[in-house]
């Protein structure tokens, strides 16, 4: 007979993703180039397929095409069809192709032409991909890349932001740069990790970011969050276009803000959070996603339950309204936290 099941939590929590020790990759050159967001995301692409030789990218034409966002424009020259794969308007069956691959050695990258669509594979992504090695030790190797974000006037089904989904599913990790240095180096990281990632980028981002990135392949580590700034006043811990909007808003106000960006959502860096919370006591949590569930608020009770004597004010949330993302200009613009960001540092500041 099976011996009884002594549980443990650790034992529990070790099951959930595949045991991955990261080692940083340096440029090995010191040559950079100033690069958009989309370019660096491509870049990174393309060395990571030079890299990985059983790395398969799919998506929604991708090839000749070169996807939605030109992406992957002429990469199908260079890597050829059979790893650079056009693939039907069925989520569900590219996701699904993903979990195929990894059970048989190979590593996928699957773009979500709109991280919207990814609801026709959400059994795939949450049950399947997920929740795999939980199960039965089997790894999904994938990168899903979820172009997302409003304020392009897309409406309501090609805008959503989307990540606090996947937040609340064990065994994904969630990823949302907002620089193209970070965008490249975190993506590469993400396929050197054997376990399923979920990489956000901001649409909007994408030709309005740039900035100097490395030539040569190099890694930043998936949990690790940014100091974008020091500051006295108040801190702001954000992700993705909301790292953009602090800064601005900050600098609009004459505030001095220390601004976190997160950069990795899932694992989140509690440590710099921490750091955060006691250089000035005052918290402000920002993020495009709308308010009611959303990763702000699972920030703020780690915030009230563990630091809480450190806090000189309550901690705010500043977030989209709880609406569909609209179509009118004007109406968009209203959704968006930037309607409401600066009343809500100045709160912060005068309490």
């Amino acid at each position: 007979a099976e011996p009884p099941l002594e549980p443990t939590v650790e034992a529990e929590l070790a099951d959930v993703y595949k045991e991955h020790t990261f080692v940083q990759t340096s440029p090995r050159v010191s040559a950079a180039t100033e690069k958009r967001m989309v370019d660096a995301i491509s870049d990174g692409l393309w060395q990571a397929m030079k890299k990985h030789e059983n790395l398969v990218l799919m998506g929604q034409d991708i090839a000749e095409y070169g996807g939605v966002f030109k992406i992957t424009e002429r990469f199908v020259d260079e890597f050829g069809h059979g790893r650079v794969r056009n693939t039907p308007i069925c989520e569900s069956a590219i996701l699904g192709a993903a979990v195929g691959l990894s059970i048989k050695g190979m590593k996928s990258m699957v773009e979500l032409q709109f991280a919207d669509f990814v609801t026709s594979g959400f059994n795939q992504v949450v049950n399947n991909i997920a929740k795999m090695h939980y199960r039965w030790g089997q790894h999904v190797d994938t990168v899903l890349r979820m172009p997302t974000g409003a304020g392009v006037g897309a409406g309501p089904f090609h805008s959503q932001s989307n990540e606090a989904w996947f937040f609340h599913t064990p065994g994904l990790k969630i990823v949302y740069p907002s620089t193209a240095e970070d965008a490249k180096g975190l993506l590469l990281s993400a396929f050197e990790d054997p376990n399923p990632v979920m990489f956000f980028e901001h649409k909007a981002m994408y030709r309005s970011i740039s900035g100097a990135v490395p030539d040569d392949y190099y890694t930043i580590p998936i949990g690790k969050a940014r100091l974008v700034q020091e500051g006295e006043e108040l801190s702001v811990i954000t992700y993705g276009m909301g790292v953009h909007w602090a800064t601005r808003a900050a600098s609009q106000l004459g505030i001095d803000a220390r601004i976190l960006d997160l950069r990795s959502l899932v694992p989140l860096d509690y440590e710099a959070i921490s750091e955060t919370v006691q250089a000035t006591g005052k918290v402000l949590v920002l993020h495009e996603d709308t308010l009611t569930g959303g990763i702000g608020a699972e920030i703020s009770a780690w915030i009230n339950e563990h630091l809480f004597e450190y806090l000189d004010a309550p901690v705010m949330r500043c977030a989209s309204l709880n609406t569909p993302v609209p179509f009118a200009k004007s109406l968009e613009e209203q959704f968006l936290p930037t309607a409401r960001l600066q009343t809500v540092m100045l709160e912060l500041q005068e309490y």
